[in-house]
């Protein structure tokens, strides 16, 4: 057979077979949507199956910390609504105080869940190996889209209800509602969460489409936008005089400047107004504004479908194909910084920090939902001199300062267990590189330890310095702070190096699951234990000590503990707290370093 007669050959089996795959046609849109949920209805059925076999303890600390939390912000806010109902007995200004909370609240959460929902749905829809595999296969665009889309919205969402149900129920509870609040609370919730995340989706796949070199960060500049607006009407929210606190003129002026959040437009509207109209049993009009939240759900559903048939796969076409130009060899300014350090890490250690680094910096997604939580704790750091601890109820003050040491201290140990302890894991597959190298193994570890100590000083340090300054706590509270976080720091850097060292995964790339997994649970059991301790060790003896020189505290307290005696103690626990940091830094690196000689790749 000659070569023309071969290719035309292949030319007729060629198109016999387009023919034939343009026959077959794709599945109607009701035979897609049963056959995506088999699908996801399957990998629930795995998923569950796996965390009963592999992860009971991770999910049953999960669950129990779960409903203590739900259970301590339902006791809250049923005493909140029950001191409302009995100080404040004038029904129309009552139910404007409960109004303008509710407005509030929700509004807040649905600013948190638009960007949430986007930067989540980033990396679901972009950034996941399965959707790389669905648009291969004969489905419709949008059905791909829809897919990921319900994911994120269950991730994105699953806090909104866990900070949401207990105030809606609390105020159930208090106000006697009667049975069909209850049985509208979760399509509320469900309909509310639709419309925020629709709106980030539609902003997620703009930004991707229009803006296929940097689509994430356009999403966090708008967000950047959004969080100084936000900041500014903080601000303007909470200026004015700090003596008149609690008292009728401050209730009246505050709900003055609520009254943004009491637009007829705003989805949270419609959620209050709906709910509270079902406690003064007006049924009808509770069910007209679900009918009012559902309508418009959809209605952004279908927008953000619209959007994803026409431009989603275009816009993951040019995302996965571009980097063929130029490439950068500029470095950044922070990698210069780490290799201009003379004297404190060898050569090695200082490139391997700079690899960690800059993974770190690429990994978007993720790292900037820590940023969105560190912004928050600084805007709650920032205003909360305006409440005037120090003048009305100074006892508190170094109840207040330790509290928010806590905070950061946890913040800080969901920040290495998510990024350090995955570390070495993530190395498994391509240690032969690192092996190949003149460097020890133990020179690894401790590049990776100096990489999360030192990139987890500064902004908790500095949170904690925020703190201080805006309680206005004494300079002996102010250095134990400081000292105080640069252990938590370390010993929590070297908790996680050690035991990512001591129970890797290297069978798997996602650093969520490595986190998520047995290793991951113990690592932020361990960590948190250790927070609570250094916490008490150095909580007590500071509030002793101010008692003694009588700026807090009562008058049997400084019967009780003379000045001496405070200070022996005050000497006593920050030893001990130092010594507790030691340990927790080197005993875990020990270990580490063992398990890390004998490891095979």
């Amino acid at each position: 057979m000659s070569d023309r007669q071969a290719a035309n050959s292949a030319d007729g089996e060629s198109s016999a077979a387009t023919d034939a795959g343009a026959s077959i046609g794709l599945l109607s849109p009701e035979a897609e949507a049963r056959a995506f949920f088999r699908l996801r209805r399957r990998l629930i059925v795995t998923q569950l199956r796996q965390a009963v076999a592999h992860a009971r303890l991770r999910w049953s600390l999960f669950a129990v910390l779960s409903l203590l939390l739900w259970a301590g912000l339902f006791w809250l806010f049923a005493e909140s609504f029950v001191f409302l109902r009995n100080w404040v007995l004038d029904p129309g200004t009552h139910d404007r105080i409960v109004r303008a909370v509710f407005g509030l609240f929700f509004a807040a959460l649905m600013v948190m869940l638009l960007f949430s929902s986007g930067i989540i749905l980033y990396g679901s829809l972009f950034r996941c190996r399965e959707v790389a595999f669905l648009l291969t296969c004969p489905v419709r665009t949008e059905r791909v889209f829809l897919h990921k889309f319900q994911e994120s919205l269950v991730l994105s969402s699953w806090g909104f209800v866990l900070l949401g149900s207990p105030m809606l129920l609390a105020y159930g509870v208090v106000a006697a509602a009667p049975w069909y609040y209850y049985a509208m609370l979760l399509p509320y919730l469900v309909a509310f969460v639709y419309l925020p995340s629709a709106v980030g989706a539609v902003l997620c796949l703009m930004a991707a489409h229009r803006l296929p070199g940097k689509p994430i960060r356009a999403l966090l500049g708008f967000g950047a936008v959004t969080t100084a607006c936000v900041l500014w009407f903080v601000w303007w929210l909470l200026s004015g005089s700090e003596n008149d606190l609690l008292t009728p003129r401050w209730f009246q002026e505050m709900l003055a400047r609520l009254r943004v959040s009491d637009q007829r437009l705003l989805p949270s509207w419609w959620l209050s107004s709906g709910l509270l109209e079902a406690t003064r049993h007006a049924w009808s009009e509770s069910v007209l504004f679900l009918v009012v939240l559902v309508a418009n759900a959809l209605f952004l559903r279908q927008v953000a479908v619209w959007f994803a048939a026409r431009i989603y796969r275009p816009a993951y076409s040019s995302l996965c194909g571009r980097g063929s130009g130029r490439k950068r060899t500029k470095t950044a300014w922070i990698d210069r910084l780490v290799l201009a350090m003379p004297g404190l890490m060898s050569r090695q250690m200082r490139l391997i920090v700079v690899k960690d680094l800059r993974l770190f910096r690429r990994d978007v997604v993720q790292w900037s939902q820590f940023v969105i939580l560190f912004g928050l704790l600084a805007l709650y750091f920032f205003n909360i001199r305006r409440f005037s601890y120090d003048r009305q109820y100074a006892v508190w003050v170094n109840t207040v300062s330790f509290l928010n040491v806590t905070v950061v201290g946890l913040l800080m140990a969901t920040f290495t267990t998510r990024f350090v302890f995955p570390l070495i894991s993530l190395e498994g597959r391509r240690f032969w590189m690192l092996g190949l190298l003149p460097v020890r193994r133990e020179t690894i570890l401790w590049g990776k330890f100096l990489f999360a100590a030192g990139g987890s000083i500064v902004p908790c340090g500095g949170l904690i310095l925020l703190s201080d300054v805006m309680l206005g706590v004494s300079p002996v509270v102010l250095a134990s702070h400081q000292c105080t976080s640069l252990i938590l720091c370390v010993g929590l850097s070297g908790i996680a190096v050690g035991l990512g060292a001591r129970l890797p995964n290297l069978r798997e790339q996602s650093p969520s699951r490595i986190a998520a997994g047995f290793g991951g649970t113990l690592n932020l059991t361990i960590s948190t234990l250790y927070i609570l301790a250094v916490v008490v060790l150095t909580a007590f003896p500071c509030h002793f000590f101010l008692a003694s020189q009588r700026t807090v505290g009562h008058a049997v307290v400084d019967r009780l503990v003379t000045d001496q005696t405070a200070q022996i103690w005050l000497l006593v626990a920050t030893s001990a707290s130092l010594l507790l940091g030691v340990l927790a830094t080197v005993v875990p690196l020990r270990i580490g370093f063992r398990a890390f000689r004998r490891l095979e790749f």
